[in-house]
């Protein structure tokens, strides 16, 4: 009896360290279990966090790889239009050597380009009826292109031969000073002729 009573003891107190044993190892499996669903509530977090980053990736990429609208220029583009203005700037350059060689000539015969002066001719044979009171003798001249009464007498005038515009005119009678054309043959007086 004895002998039952310590097998009784025995398996109470193995029955009692099993249970105990066994609510331990309840309490680690439930912690355990806890700290999994936890890492289960993590990974998920995360995964519905990368799902957003793929995607705001995605529409980068979309951004990046679609062409922009016309309102932007492409390095070819960019290309033409200074091509153009080169071209343009040519053109710009040639027109201002053209105007600056025109304004160079004008400035010459304004100037009073030497006049070649002929030999005295003696004047047509005096009329009559209506003989200008001026002298009889004196030069011949055709008249050039940008020619004025003012140049004409001017560039006599640096010959030696003083004459006015006024004295032109009177000697030429019908001759209008603004309407002078090439070719025109003017008869200059030289006052200082006797």
């Amino acid at each position: 009896m004895k002998r039952i009573l310590f097998s009784i003891f025995f398996t109470a107190l193995t029955v009692t360290t099993l249970c105990a044993q066994d609510a331990g190892t309840q309490a680690q499996i439930d912690k355990l279990s806890g700290q999994i669903q936890d890492l289960l509530a993590a990974q998920e977090q995360q995964t519905k966090q990368l799902a957003a980053v793929q995607k705001d990736i995605s529409e980068l990429r979309d951004k990046v790889n679609t062409p922009q609208v016309n309102d932007s220029a492409s390095s070819a583009d960019l290309k033409s239009l200074a091509e153009k203005v080169q071209e343009i700037d040519k053109k710009r350059q040639a027109d201002r050597d053209l105007i600056l060689k025109q304004i160079e000539q004008l400035g010459k015969v304004a100037a009073g380009a030497p006049v070649k002066i002929k030999k005295p001719t003696p004047a047509p044979a005096p009329d009559d009826t209506a003989a200008p009171a001026v002298p009889q003798k004196g030069y011949e001249y055709t008249v050039k292109a940008g020619d004025t009464i003012g140049l004409i007498a001017k560039a006599y005038r640096d010959q030696g031969v003083k004459v006015t515009s006024t004295q032109i005119l009177k000697a030429n009678p019908g001759l209008d000073a603004t309407k002078l054309y090439v070719g025109k043959k003017v008869f200059i007086p030289d006052p200082n002729a006797k």
